[in-house]
């Protein structure tokens, strides 16, 4: 089994494992195509609650129509 000549110091660890975890991007946001709001790909859109071209969730705005009682003038 092969051992190590020298012992790494901390700092070249350190940089060395920052470096490697710098290198991940962070996911581009996209925007909806049926409401345009940002979204993170492959994700369902908060604001409209679809997910491709099926409703999946309601979203707030129907949910706030649902629960206020309309007005009836008697």
């Amino acid at each position: 089994m092969p051992l190590q000549k020298r012992r790494l110091g901390k700092a070249r660890v350190h940089h060395r494992r920052s470096a490697w975890a710098a290198s991940f991007k962070k996911p581009a946001a996209t925007q909806c195509p049926r409401c345009s709001a940002p979204r993170l790909p492959h994700r369902l859109c908060m604001q409209c609650g679809y997910y491709g071209n099926r409703q999946v969730v309601e979203s707030a705005e129907q949910k706030n129509t649902k629960d206020t009682p309309e007005t009836s003038e008697a």
